[in-house]
């Protein structure tokens, strides 16, 4: 995984870890909320399943995101 600063941050690169996990043969994707989604039958399934999550997430409005 990349060690880059994100835009707008500052000081030292924050430890990351990858959003996608595989338990057996099954892909699962893990949100910064604490949600896990899954399985999928592989890690593409599972990229497309956390695009359409965020594409979900960035149409709510601001007020149901809570943060």
């Amino acid at each position: 995984m990349a060690l880059h600063k994100r835009q707008g941050e500052a000081g030292d690169v924050p430890f990351r870890s990858s959003r996608f996990f595989c338990v057996g043969t099954r892909w699962y994707f893990s949100t910064r909320e604490g949600f896990d989604s899954g399985p999928y039958a592989d890690k593409q399934r599972a990229e497309v399943g956390l695009n359409r999550f965020l594409h979900i997430v960035n149409i709510l409005p601001k007020t149901a995101v809570r943060h």
